[in-house]
């Protein structure tokens, strides 16, 4: 079976995440590459350090130069956005991302890029799918990929400097120079410490690097930059005076941040922090774009800059069309992904961090100093999440409540409206507001819930878990 989510096709490594489901998956891309005609552009592949993803790629690449289709190899772990940033460089038709991205280690999966680099929309994968379901499996061949490297078929590629390059010529060099910045680096057993450590180096920080050796189990933690994975990159930040702790996910796209105090800064206020920074300090203008589970203080800062900050559906493809149609300054999510215009289309872990380090370089504070200043002057927002694993029955039942009973808690607030856009969101006439909604990549319940302290954010939180029996 193969389902793209919010975050293209994830499964567990020998289950669904299998060669002849890959072989599939390609061969389905392939149709729709020469039904477009687009067979003489190249496809970019690449992939990160989970278990089998390099091997995977060579499988995905066997199967399109069996086809006659030029593939550019990215032969080395790499981060996803780099990938996105040679699909837009080469003008290439499609590229492709072997990674599971957070996702626990027994996952793997594949992310599909279109032209330009953007995250592949629904039409897309929704036209993979219904090439794999009409599939005859026995029209599928390989080619072996010495074979196609002789041939010339398959040509590997290094476009790491020119992404590098690509970050540097945007920054502010001089600035992150004359500060003589301490970073600690944890790419949480990822792809990001080359290229992040190198652009850092690059501006004279001081940099050091944790949990960096290849291990695909990721330390036994979950590969996701937040709260409760990086406590001992906050308790190393403290002890060894660093200015700044900076992690990335699996596969490099989503940040992590932990002050110099050792506080965790969410997700949700290194969108807001990027904002402030980019409209405030580098005089960059535009909209903004979040998702559906994503602080309103965007809103407010949006509306007191005389711009307009646009609601999506979960999933990055949502983002970048978005900020397309808009010509928006900056889109994200509370998991910790963003983009900036004028970079690529996609989430960039690298880019965000390398930002963030010329923030507290040209601004000279710390970055909870920064935040006080902004909570200040827009009001205070604090989020309270939660997750849930459960069965597909189980699933299935909560679905029929939410969705087609529309059943929801007896709330002792003033309800202004609820959206049914992604999940169910309720919000308040007090602004607030609450979101039950499933994961698109991961068989969970996720609830969101923000209020004005954090203390009033769980009571609301639990009246939805207890309705809910969670």
């Amino acid at each position: 079976m193969i389902k793209f989510g919010t975050g293209g096709f994830r499964a567990i490594i020998g289950e669904d995440f299998t060669r002849s489901n890959l072989e599939m998956l390609s061969f389905a891309l392939i149709k729709i590459i020469k039904r477009s005609g687009m067979e003489k552009k190249p496809v970019i592949i690449g992939y990160d350090r989970r278990f089998l993803s390099d091997l995977a790629a060579k499988w995905i690449a066997c199967v399109f130069a069996a086809e006659g289709i030029e593939i550019h190899f990215i032969n080395y772990d790499a981060p996803t956005p780099l990938i996105m940033f040679q699909v837009m460089q080469e003008n290439a038709s499609y590229g492709i991302a072997v990674t599971a991205s957070h996702n626990p280690a027994e996952y793997n999966g594949v992310k599909i890029f279109t032209a330009g680099g953007r995250d592949a929309t629904e039409e897309v994968t929704d036209e993979i799918e219904a090439e794999i379901a009409r599939m005859n499996p026995s029209e599928i061949h390989s080619m072996d990929y010495s074979k196609a490297l002789a041939t010339g078929t398959v040509k590997e590629i290094n476009p790491q400097n020119n992404y590098i390059d690509s970050i540097l010529n945007v920054i502010d060099i001089k600035a992150i120079k004359q500060k003589n910045l301490k970073v600690l680096l944890d790419p949480m057993f990822g792809v990001s410490k080359t290229t992040l450590q190198t652009i850092l180096l690059t501006c004279r920080c001081s940099v050091d690097v944790i949990h960096d050796r290849h291990d695909t189990l990721f330390g036994g933690r979950l590969p996701a930059p937040n709260s409760s994975t990086l406590t001992h990159l906050a308790q190393m930040v403290v002890q060894g005076g660093y200015d700044l702790g900076i992690a990335t996910d699996g596969d490099a796209d989503r940040i992590g941040l932990i002050d110099t105090n050792g506080t965790f800064i969410h997700p949700n206020d290194i969108l807001v922090l990027l904002y402030y920074y980019l409209h405030e300090f580098k005089g960059w203008r535009g909209a903004a774009v979040r998702n559906i589970a994503t602080t309103h203080c965007l809103d407010q800062m949006a509306a007191s800059f005389g711009e307009k900050c646009y609601e999506v559906p979960v999933g990055f493809k949502h983002i970048s069309a978005k900020m397309e149609q808009t010509d928006a300054l900056i889109g994200g999510e509370s998991s910790g992904g963003l983009t900036v215009r004028g970079h690529i289309r996609g989430k960039d872990g690298v880019y965000a961090g390398t930002l963030l380090v010329e923030m507290i370089s040209v601004i000279g504070k710390p970055l909870f100093e920064v935040l006080n200043d902004i909570h200040k002057k827009f009001g205070i927002y604090s989020m309270d999440e939660f997750d849930c694993h459960m069965t597909n029955q189980r699933k299935e039942e909560l679905k029929h409540i939410l969705y087609e009973e529309k059943k929801m808690p007896e709330f002792d607030m003033e309800i202004d409206r609820v959206s049914y856009l992604d999940g169910c969101k309720v919000y308040f006439q007090n602004g607030g507001w609450i979101i039950c909604r499933f994961s698109g990549t991961e068989p969970v319940l996720r609830i969101f819930c923000e209020m004005t302290c954090l203390e009033e954010a769980m009571r609301v939180s639990r009246i939805f878990r207890d309705f809910l029996e969670l």
